[in-house]
This record gives structure tokens, sequence and C-alpha cells, in this order.
């Protein structure tokens, strides 16, 4: 299917690899030309030149730290026009709640609830000026289902998911769109941190604590970043302006709730 985007630009964050680059890469196939965004410039640079040879897209890689206002500003002057954002920062460390502080809070908050608002901030006005924006949050299946050890990203995320409910409805009239997606278990660096910190408390090898949390998938596999790619692509299409405030869980089947 046609996604009807062609020609459209596009802001990626986190895309140097993961579930940024399988959204980028998705986005580019769909003939999106790009600002990628990812704190490692020679890994950047090498996601740009695989999605740019593969495509043939124009991809603009912008090695700066998204979380700080000043990586922002270096992100958003490589894009003078902005139809797509889609916000994505690494999730703030496991642990018992109990040992975090004030500062580790704020980190947080920063980074999974403040930094995509101001991203927001920066560019929804010309969508709704040109009347085509499409924005996607990717944040996790823990405001779905919050996960003990994970408690800054349960808090922070939340507070971004709140705020996404109250936007989204007064902007879609104008053709832009704000959603979220809420990824479960993938097979990326996110999870073998996970993975690491769980071995570790438990006393097991990191290849028993893998294990373990693939046997506990219902799709008995880790999702793969190329299918949640191809689901961001889809929200950002041409198909999908009537479809705003959401929150899309793409775990394979763990959280086990009917609604």
């Amino acid at each position: 299917m046609d996604l009807g985007i062609k020609g459209r630009r596009a802001i990626v964050c986190g895309a140097s690899r993961g579930l940024g680059f399988g959204s980028a890469l998705s986005l580019a196939r769909e003939g999106v030309d790009l600002v990628i965004n990812g704190r490692r410039a020679d890994v950047l640079a090498d996601a740009a030149k695989r999605i740019a040879d593969e495509t043939g897209v124009e991809v603009v890689a912008v090695a700066a730290d998204i979380t700080s206002a000043s990586g922002r500003a270096e992100v958003l002057a490589a894009a003078p026009r902005v139809d797509i954002l889609v916000t994505n920062a690494g999730g703030p460390p496991p642990g018992d709640f109990r040992n975090f502080d004030r500062d580790d809070w704020i980190r947080a908050v920063d980074a999974n609830m403040l930094t995509p608002i101001e991203l927001i901030k920066a560019t929804i006005d010309g969508m709704i000026e040109r009347r085509f924006g499409r924005v996607v949050n990717i944040t996790s299946s823990a405001v779905k289902a919050p996960i003990d050890v994970l408690a800054l990203s349960n808090g922070a995320r939340s507070g971004l998911t709140g705020f996404v409910a109250g936007l989204a409805r007064k902007t879609v009239a104008h053709n832009v769109t704000i959603n979220n997606l809420l990824p479960g278990i993938f097979d990326t660096d996110r999870l073998a941190g996970l993975v690491e910190a769980a071995a570790r408390g438990a006393g097991i090898s990191i290849e028993e604590a893998r294990e373990r949390r693939r046997a506990g998938q219902p799709a008995g596999r880790f999702g793969d970043e190329m299918e949640f790619g191809q689901a961001c692509a889809y929200l950002c299409s041409a198909q999908a302006g009537y479809i705003t405030g959401q929150n899309f869980l793409i775990d394979g089947g763990a959280y086990p709730g009917t609604f």
C-alpha cells in the first residue's frame, strides 16, 4: 500500500539503531526525506549511509543529545520543514525506587517527557499551518502495564501520555495527529541492559535471564525493529488522519488485559 507520504520530511530521534532505526528506514522506504539523530556520530553516520544507499532519500545525520536544549536546536536547524516527528529517547535505568533521588527523577522526566513536548512545541504550529502533520512518540509498554523496576520510566512516560491525550484532540481538525507507540520486549540494546540487570539481581547467567524473558512471551520470541518501524510508518501515513491520541501496544501479546 502506498502510504501517501513520499516527499515529506521527517525528524526521527534515536535513529542510529533499534526501534528508531527501524522507524527511520520504514519511512525512507516510503520516500520520506530524513533528519536522523543519535548521540554517537560514528554509529549514526553508518545508519544514515545504510538508509540512503537502500532508499535514495536525503538523510541528514545530526549527532547530538536530543535531551538537551542545544541538541534539540541542532536537530531542528537541520530540518527547516517538519511534516513528521518521531520522538525517541533511551529509557532511564531500572532499579528500586527507594534508591532514586530527585536528580534521577528530573533526568527521567527531562528525557522521556519534556524532550518530546519541546520537540512537539517547536514543530506543531508549522504542521497545523500546512495542514499535515504526524507525531509519533516511542514510549513503552510500561505505560499500559507498569513494571516495578522501571519506576522512572513508568512515571515520566505516563506524564507524556497524559499531555498527548489532551493536545491530540486539538490538532486533529488540522490533519495533525499525535499518537504513541508502546513497545514491549524487542531485541534491542535496551533489552540487553535489562537482561543484564535481571541476571545480576537473580544471580544467574545473562543467557539464562534472556531465555527466561523469551519464554515468557506469548509470541515465543522478541520483537523485531522493522515490524515496529512499519507500524510507525503507517501512523505517519496519509491514511492515518483519523487516528489521534491513541496508545498502540506492540508487545507480542504480553499484556493480558482486554482493554
